[in-house]
């Protein structure tokens, strides 16, 4: 049986693999990280939520759909100590980026290490659509 896809390929990596692919209704939306429009990464954890979810928004739009639109996150970091002690800031941007308090699955997981070195963490979502 076949399974009918369509993809999302843009950035440096679009050859290695898709930003997102539909499935019917449902969207995956491959690890989005804390980089602007140039490439760089934001200066602080917080900097880099803000982009990150900026970037799962840009994804979301491409396919006609919004932040309310995601039912589950997992939230990939470098330093679970530095995300506790930055509470307030990190997951006041991540309510920023919802527009309130989601209504959102969530899995936060320590990992040693991103793509990039600067990186802080790295945010994988599905949506409904």
């Amino acid at each position: 049986m076949t399974i009918e896809k369509q993809s999302l390929r843009s950035g440096p990596y679009k050859d290695i693999f898709a930003q997102a692919v539909k499935v019917g209704n449902i969207l995956y939306i491959s690890g989005q990280v804390g980089i602007d429009d140039s490439g760089n990464p934001g200066a602080d954890i917080t900097e880099q939520t803000k982009l990150a979810y900026v970037n799962i928004a840009n994804v979301l739009a491409k396919f006609d759909g919004e932040m309310s639109n995601v039912v589950d996150e997992t939230m990939f970091v470098t330093d679970i100590k530095e995300v506790m002690a930055n509470t307030e800031s990190v997951f006041g941007a991540r309510a920023m980026a919802y527009g309130g308090i989601p209504e959102v699955c969530q899995t936060l997981l320590q990992v040693s290490a991103l793509v990039h070195p600067k990186l802080k963490l790295e945010i994988k979502c599905i949506a409904h659509l």
